[in-house]
């Protein structure tokens, strides 16, 4: 099996889209004649030229905005972020242009636009280039938000994004651009799409199961690895899409598991993790209300009641991200955290 980066694989990604639409462009700070801050433009400036590869003035809130405006006018932009953190200062042409236009145009306006670049934590680069938006943005009705971690994800997933009518927020991770994964015959065809909204089971266990996306899917894998030698078979789900967030996979590794952990870099409150213990414990809610007015549940929500431990949360300290490295080690969730929670709620003595 061929292996590719997961840069390169986003760069296969655009290049075989802006072939395929001559709608679709690139804009964002040096992503044309320096072929992007991280390399993942490399190769398109030269061959589509400046008016599909654009170089922008540092000035997130007006480049953004000039990328909403022409997806409104019937373009498909892929407006790329050098960092996430970094569109912050564009936040109000993502949620109020971008997100909410179709809703408040009562469906007239589509807005197929794409937010990209590296999210998360990266090494070294502090506080303010070390946050994951996933929850953020995931919060935020009228956005998609997908977060690869292989190269395989990292191409079928943007290429959906370009083709969906909607905005689409793509979560990459500047640790992974540059690791080789297998990619399938599958996926090196021009044809390869993953659907949004649907996660993917990494890796079969019938002991516990781990949910993560991102860096954290990497983690998640090689705490299991340590954890089978040990006899416990994890089960690794990788979100992919945050939203929406595909409940229904994670319901059924739960019923057979009967034990779940999520796992992720970002902070815990109001966290992905949160979010998905909270969907657990509501359709647990509903199967109780369902029994009280003496009508047969039979939606997959039984997944709480099939839980013989609570849910843990494994995520990054609730602090800004600190400069050191052995303080940066701390604040992110580390494989000798996933194996012992999960020994903990296994009841296994370490």
């Amino acid at each position: 099996m061929l292996t590719m980066t997961v840069r390169d694989a986003l760069n296969s990604a655009l290049d075989e889209e802006m072939e395929k639409d001559e709608r679709v462009f690139l804009l964002g700070e040096e992503v044309a004649l320096y072929d992007g801050a991280y390399k993942v433009s490399r190769g398109l400036w030269k061959k589509y030229g400046d008016k599909r590869v654009i170089d922008t003035p540092i000035t997130e809130a007006g480049f953004t905005g000039i990328a909403v405006g022409a997806a409104m006018a019937g373009l498909r932009p892929v407006c790329e972020f050098m960092t996430f953190n970094f569109a912050m200062q564009a936040i109000d042409q993502i949620i109020n242009s971008a997100a909410k236009t179709f809703y408040m145009s009562a469906g007239r306006v589509n807005v197929p636009i794409v937010f990209r670049g590296p999210n998360g934590a990266a090494a070294g680069v502090a506080a303010q280039h070390s946050q994951c938006f996933g929850a953020w943005y995931s919060h935020c009705p009228g956005l998609k938000v997908v977060s690869p971690y292989n190269s395989e994800d990292a191409k079928g997933l943007l290429k959906a994004a370009i083709r969906d009518p909607d905005p689409v927020v793509v979560l990459e991770n500047e640790i992974l651009y540059g690791v080789q994964y297998p990619m399938s015959d599958e996926a090196l065809s021009k044809d390869f799409v993953l659907p949004i909204g649907k996660a993917k089971v990494e890796r079969v266990g019938n002991h516990v199961t781990l949910v993560a996306h991102s860096k954290a899917v990497e983690e998640s894998l090689e705490a299991a690895n340590e954890l089978a030698g040990k006899g416990i078979e994890a089960e690794v789900i990788n979100l992919r899409s945050l939203r929406p967030l595909d409940i229904d996979t994670i319901i059924q590794s739960v019923v057979k598991t009967k034990h779940l952990l999520t796992v992720e870099q970002g902070w815990p409150q109001c966290g992905i993790g949160a979010e998905v213990s909270a969907k657990i414990a509501e359709m647990f809610l509903m199967m109780i209300f369902s029994l009280f007015a003496q009508q047969t549940y039979s939606l997959p929500g039984e997944a709480f009641y099939h839980l013989d431990a609570p849910v843990i949360r494994i995520t990054g300290v609730d602090t800004p991200m600190p400069y050191a490295k052995s303080l940066e080690i701390a604040a992110l969730p580390q494989i000798k955290d996933i194996v012992y929670a999960v020994n903990k709620v296994l009841g296994v003595t370490q």
